[in-house]
């Protein structure tokens, strides 16, 4: 029995190592930077903010004074953002600053604008590490469960 557990515990490891890897990728986001990224989706508003950043929920206004202004077409502007809620322009501010630094999202300073897109390549990456965890998990299910419950 003392066997079988030490085999599971370090086949386990062994794999927790191996998600642990994959999970860097070019990126490196190591678990400090993953756990920014919860930390700063964990709230209510700046998850919304982060989705509908992300899924294109806002429509940003053209900058009439400066039209050759080159802007992605899938950013938006901060004033935008906060014509959404009931918070004042520097509360908003402060919820995309958090998102900034936890690197879901790019800002960048245009003409008279602040523009917000998603990190794609952050999102990426850590919904490479969710695949690897979920293929890991449904390989190995019997190793942390007595039954196999196929999905």
């Amino acid at each position: 029995m003392l066997v079988a557990l030490l085999g599971i515990f370090l086949n386990s490891l062994t794999y927790g190592i191996i998600i642990l890897l994959i999970c860097q990728g070019n990126y490196m986001l190591d678990m400090q930077k993953k756990i920014k990224i919860f930390k700063a989706l964990g709230n209510e508003t700046r998850f919304l903010i982060f989705k509908n950043v992300f899924t294109g929920g806002y429509t940003c206004s053209i900058d009439k004074k400066d039209p050759k202004v080159k802007v992605s077409p899938h950013a938006t502007c901060v004033s935008t953002i906060a014509e959404h809620f009931e918070f004042s322009l520097p509360t908003i501010s402060k919820h995309l600053q958090l998102l900034r630094e936890a690197d879901i999202v790019k800002m960048e300073k245009k003409g008279n604008k602040i523009y917000i897109e998603p990190n794609i390549e952050t999102i990426r990456e850590l919904g490479g590490c969710f695949t690897t965890l979920v293929d890991n998990f449904e390989k190995n299910r019997e190793f942390f469960f007595d039954e196999v419950v196929l999905a």
